[in-house]
């Protein structure tokens, strides 16, 4: 019984272990979940209005950290790995990183794909296409355990036309 639970302990690990590895995040060929958030829904790539281009890095900034839309605009967010290591940009509230930065650092290999999220390799880039739907402030940021808590993280502002 024991080498029963050590085995299913150590299946579990393993998954999380390898979970914020390349392949762990590539997108997969499925439709995008468009649920809304209070930072808006996922945007249809034929609908993008304007390309906003960030790089991160291993200092653990992004470049720009600060963006500005317009409610109802539809962005895509070009988002370029310029480090060493993988790095993440994920959109929401300021609770809502708080709290997944805070569940990050107890499973670092956590998996999670959503379409306010990218992983990205280093030296590979990757994309977020987002409709901002709702007025207000909001951040971004690099999620990997340590890297929230180092300052890798942004502001949205979503400005009435």
């Amino acid at each position: 019984m024991k080498a029963v639970l050590l085995l299913v302990v150590f299946t579990l690990i393993s998954s999380f272990a390898s979970a914020h590895e390349g392949k762990g995040h590539a997108k997969k060929a499925q439709a995008v979940k468009k649920e809304q958030k209070a930072w808006g829904i996922a945007g249809d790539a034929k609908a993008v209005q304007r390309t906003i281009a960030i790089s991160m890095t291993d200092t653990m900034r992004f470049a720009p950290d600060a963006v500005s839309v317009k409610l109802g605009e539809t962005i895509r967010f070009k988002v370029k790995n310029d480090g060493k290591m993988l790095h993440e940009l994920v959109i929401g509230t300021k609770k809502e990183l708080d709290e997944h930065a805070a569940l990050m650092l107890k499973f670092p290999g956590m998996e999670h794909d959503e379409p306010y999220m990218v992983h990205v390799d280093a030296g590979k880039s990757g994309e977020i296409v987002w409709t901002f739907n709702r007025p207000g402030s909001f951040e971004f940021a690099c999620l990997i355990a340590g890297h929230y808590q180092a300052g890798m993280k942004g502001t949205i502002q979503v400005a009435v036309k």
